[in-house]
């Protein structure tokens, strides 16, 4: 099995290059991990509270059952992926299955992050991008999406995002392999990394 983990702040293009990196593999080889599947629940925390989760810290993120279920995808165990909703940062009893394939892409901004997870990954991508190219997607994304006012995200960004941007993700970039820019449309390396999977899955 191959371990591929993609990286980047929010508003990147992480979502965007994993899914041009499915286009040119077979989807029956392949399993997505998304970080977002992993917030950990909030339903005990006052609705009014939950405004005020900071989704751009990692003690935000359940790591150990993310990382037991990719040990479990390893050992060639089906999960159970959570379901999480930004809308009422809980997640829903219900769970999605995934089935061990021969590639497993975990996706999400702190993956880079946390030293286990990064062990268990054998490539590890960082999408980079311009700061207000970012910006202008996440205000675009949380109003569209999560039902936010333009005005909430920017002041979520200037408290939150940004300083965890620069506090955790950015520097978690030394770590990866390859690095990105440009996001979805830097079509050499989303086509690099596609025939590095298409190579593994061949042998």
């Amino acid at each position: 099995m191959l371990i591929v983990g993609i990286a980047g702040g929010t508003g990147s293009g992480k979502t965007t290059v994993v899914k041009k990196i499915l286009e040119m593999l077979p989807a029956d080889k392949v399993s997505i991990i998304p970080q977002d599947s992993y917030y950990k629940d909030s339903s005990h925390v006052p609705l009014e509270d939950r405004k005020e989760i900071n989704f751009d810290h990692p003690d935000s993120i359940e790591w150990p059952l993310l990382i037991s279920h990719i040990e479990e995808l390893k050992r060639g165990v089906p999960i159970q992926q959570p379901i999480y909703s930004y809308l009422t940062c809980t997640r829903s009893t219900e769970t999605v299955p995934i089935n061990p394939h021969q590639v497993v892409i975990i996706e999400g901004i702190m993956i880079l992050t946390h030293p286990e997870l990064r062990q268990l990954m054998d490539i590890k991508v960082f999408v980079d991008a311009d700061a207000d190219d970012r910006l202008s997607r996440v205000i675009q994304r949380d109003v569209e999406e999560r039902g936010r006012s333009s005005m909430n995200v920017l002041d979520r960004y200037q408290k939150t995002v940004k300083p965890m941007h620069l506090q955790f993700i950015e520097p978690s970039k030394r770590h990866a392999d390859l690095i990105v820019p440009q996001g979805g449309n830097n079509r050499v390396a989303i086509e690099l990394i596609a025939s590095i999977i298409t190579k593994h899955l061949d042998h």
